[in-house]
């Protein structure tokens, strides 16, 4: 007779199979520690809990979204916060509802109503109305707010009177609440994109009552962004945020759209080192890695159904230069730094990810726009340029610095160009610094700095989402650069409805950025990064802006096995 099993939940698990012979005893007990005994990990059990696990970069510099410029951040905001308009899961051209059911313009695109559904609520139950969002503009562009993202509202008439502080009376700005479910805005120019622009964070909402309880309408980095003190009105609302830990936001019952969201909650994890993010993931512990080291995409590129993702985005990457301070405050020795650097280099050799080199500062885009097919590495060019600067040689440059937030991917980027400009020019003293991300922000708005590492993703779909940065004291251009031809071709530009002739324009006025070079393009983007096979829904997005309630997870080990 054999002997009686022991209890399988008793320690040991394993049933006393040695009468059967080591081959079955050693197969059985193999069999018995890959599967009854093994462990879930983390993202298993995440999956089955229905809660997506997102790296997400460095440590946001804030949950509101009026203080807030970084697309890190933006993702965190995107998911607790909804605006009038909202993104599609599948096409960055066409548009979701969301707080507002429906909308329309007047005949030249210059005014546009909002008509705002009657169900939407804040997550403590009252309810999203036309004055929550002339309240949450007027935040925006007070001038004692000092948004840094200020100039996205600069659409609205006198947007950027008011913002400036030439007019003091926010009832002249163009937001206004005809009833409580209908606002009107009315714009500076006509826009017949404006339902894109609004879908932007800094068009986000938020709860009067909420800030003015921890503060003043102004006051930024109040107590009102902490768990169970935030008033949101997304899918999801904010849960818990230990500071550079993890930010978990969790279901907001009292959302207009509860019952089609997928996922019961986020967890977002600020890892900034891409090997460590690579290894979490690799680990079990994340399902999504906001990058990937460079040196491990081919590797990952040769693997069976791989989880790298590779896509197109919308996005250059590109170096800021003060032009408030020698050296870069001469254009000639900055056209000498352009033109001494191979972006093919870059690209195939540093970066790896099916990067562009970049040509112009915004890419060519779907609906048409080329822009001007200028920088080019060409060494002979370089150096005619350096000597026009008043440098005999590299060595007569006094030092300067090129700053980056802590990154490896940055880093390898910086090294490389370092090494370029110490080649092909001969100039031996460029210093690199890292910076942890926030002091970053703070050290390139100061405009502290000599050449500062960049990146800029599309707000929307239209070239003036990247030419608009460059214009006269706008709040994201922070290199002191200024053209008046440049801002006139701007402005007349908005003018045009045909749009080829708008596009001739603005192909006109980024000549003159890349003639005068406050900006060293250097490639635009791809997104590269590893997708856990459980994540449905996640479609490749020329924005990259992904609506978190329609991302599903299904374990794709249950569906191999054959579970239901």
């Amino acid at each position: 007779m054999p002997r009686r099993l022991p209890h399988p939940t008793l320690p040991g698990c394993l049933p006393d199979l040695t009468l059967f012979g080591p081959p079955l005893f050693l197969f059985v007990c193999l069999a018995f520690s890959l599967a009854a005994c093994r462990k879930e990990s983390k993202v298993e059990i995440a999956t089955r809990e229905k809660i997506l696990l997102l790296g997400n970069g460095g440590e946001p510099k804030a949950l509101d979204p009026h203080i807030v410029s970084s697309v890190g951040d933006a993702n965190i905001l995107r998911s607790i916060f909804e605006g009038l308009v909202t993104y599609h899961p599948e096409n960055d051209m066409l548009h979701e509802p969301g707080v507002a059911e429906r909308w329309e313009p007047n005949a030249d695109f210059s005014e546009w109503r909002f008509f705002l559904r009657k169900d939407a609520k804040w997550s403590n139950g009252d309810s999203v109305t036309a004055h929550d969002f002339v309240y949450s503009f007027n935040r925006i562009l007070h001038p004692k707010m000092a948004a840094p993202y200020a100039s996205m509202l600069y659409f609205l008439k006198n947007g950027e009177a008011f913002n400036k502080g030439n007019i003091s009376d926010f009832a002249l700005v163009g937001a206004k609440a005809a009833n409580d479910y209908e606002l009107v805005c009315t714009l500076e120019r006509p826009a017949p994109f404006f339902p894109d622009v609004v879908k932007h964070t800094t068009w986000l909402p938020v709860h009067r009552g909420n800030i003015e309880t921890f503060g003043a309408m102004t006051d930024s980095y109040t107590e009102w962004q902490k768990p169970g003190n935030q008033i949101s009105n997304g899918a999801f609302m904010l849960t818990d945020w230990r500071i550079n830990a993890q930010i978990k936001v969790r279901r907001n019952p009292h959302y207009w759209d509860a019952a089609s969201v997928k996922p019961n909650g986020i967890n977002f994890y600020p890892i900034d080192n891409n090997f460590t993010e690579e290894k979490a993931f690799r680990n079990g512990l994340i399902h999504y890695t906001y990058t990937t080291p460079e040196n491990l995409i081919e590797d990952y590129k040769a693997m069976e159904n791989s989880p790298l993702r590779i896509e197109t985005y919308n996005g250059s990457y590109f170096y800021r230069c003060n032009v408030t301070q020698a050296p870069t405050d001469n254009a000639d020795f900055r056209r000498a730094l352009a033109y001494s650097v191979n972006q093919e280099t870059i690209v195939k050799y540093v970066t790896r990810g099916g990067q562009q080199p970049a040509y112009a500062f915004t890419p060519p885009s779907e609906d048409g726009y080329q822009p001007p097919d200028v920088i080019h590495y060409d060494p002979d060019k370089a150096l005619q340029f350096l000597k026009k600067a008043g440098y005999g040689s590299g060595a007569d440059v006094p030092e300067f610095t090129i700053i980056l937030n802590t990154s490896e991917a940055h880093k390898s980027i910086a090294v490389a160009i370092q090494d370029m400009w110490k080649k092909t020019l001969g100039i031996r003293n460029v210093k690199i610094e890292n910076q942890e991300w926030k002091v970053f922000q703070q050290t390139v708005i100061d405009k502290n700095y000599d050449v500062a590492r960049a990146g800029w993703i599309g707000d929307y779909v239209d070239p003036t989402t990247f030419l608009g940065m460059w214009v006269t004291d706008d709040s994201n251009n922070n290199t002191g650069w200024s053209s008046p031809d440049y801002d006139r071709l701007l402005r007349e530009s908005s003018l045009l409805s045909d749009p080829a002739q708008r596009y001739g324009k603005l192909a006109e006025a980024e000549s003159i950025l890349l003639d005068e070079l406050p900006v060293l393009p250097l490639y635009w983007y791809t997104r590269v990064y590893l997708l856990h096979p459980d994540v449905k829904n996640w479609n490749p997005l020329l924005l990259d802006n992904h609506p978190y309630k329609h991302i599903d997870l299904q374990s794709s080990k249950a569906a191999e096995e054959g579970a239901p």
